[in-house]
């Protein structure tokens, strides 16, 4: 088994640029293992390991759309949707934007439909034009997602067996990253349009959707998911895949389908 901290040249992260040329997966090293409640003492942003667990909420948060409220700059969106009830542990989805977007791109069209699914929304933004592992290796923007994720589960009563990682192009990209590595954290991974998986050692089997468009120019679609998705289920991933006719989108007719499958 590879040292995560320093992986194979199989397993180095690629730029978008040359996963238009080679997506793959890499070699999966798969280990078990986790924690609930406060942190994990095994977690390192470097390897994409994140810390934060589910703990008992040291606040009430009614429901409504709040600033996370942790940087003046780029920060990001918590939604607590009208169905919360703060005395049962609700589903939870970790959002993230595509390249040049923001926390909003993807809670704006969920927002009605977690109403009443009852899925609490949390979208950072990524600290520079998109998430750090597309460009080189885990490092400020998962630290970053560290520390609203802490911030988050004192805020809100969690379920911690129906956390999500959902994410739309760059943003899909780092959702299957991070949701192979802390498989033990995120047990659903919902990516539309992703282009490759940054391979770091796995942690658990968490369930994956993924939707591409068939005439996607910005991520074509034989490069990526029609590589992606064989090579996950080859690895032993329950994987759910739908093509639609369209280019780099999130597909209105599948995103309430997408959401009700991660608020299961």
């Amino acid at each position: 088994m590879s040292d995560p901290r320093r992986p194979s040249a199989l397993e180095l992260p690629i730029s978008r640029r040359e996963a238009l040329k080679r997506t793959t997966l890499g070699a999966i090293a798969l280990t078990t293992g986790g924690c609930l409640g406060g942190i994990d003492p095994n977690a390192d942003t470097g390897t994409g390991r994140l810390a934060a667990r589910v703990a008992e909420p040291t606040t009430s948060t009614a429901p409504g759309i709040y600033p996370l409220g942790l940087e003046s700059g780029r920060d990001g969106l918590l939604y607590v949707p009208a169905s919360y009830n703060p005395d049962t542990p609700a589903p939870f989805a970790l959002v993230l934007h595509g390249a040049g977007g923001d926390s909003s791109e993807l809670v704006t069209p969920m927002r009605p439909l977690v109403d009443d699914t009852g899925l609490v929304l949390m979208a950072p933004d990524a600290r520079a034009g998109t998430w750090d592992a597309i460009n080189g290796s885990f490092s400020y923007d998962a630290a970053f997602i560290d520390r609203a994720l802490t911030s988050v589960f004192s805020r809100v009563r969690v379920d911690p067996a129906r956390i999500r990682i959902i994410g739309f192009s760059d943003g899909a990209t780092y959702a299957l990253s991070l949701g192979i590595i802390n498989g033990d954290l995120f047990s659903r991974i919902v990516a539309f349009s992703p282009g490759f998986v940054v391979s770091r050692t796995a942690t658990g089997k968490p369930k994956v959707f993924i939707t591409h468009g068939t005439s996607d120019t910005v991520l074509p679609i034989d490069q990526t998911s029609r590589i992606i998705v064989p090579a996950l289920r080859n690895a032993g991933y329950d994987v759910e895949y739908h093509e639609f006719a369209g280019g780099h989108a999130v597909p209105a007719d599948l995103l309430p389908q997408a959401v009700a499958w991660a608020s299961a």
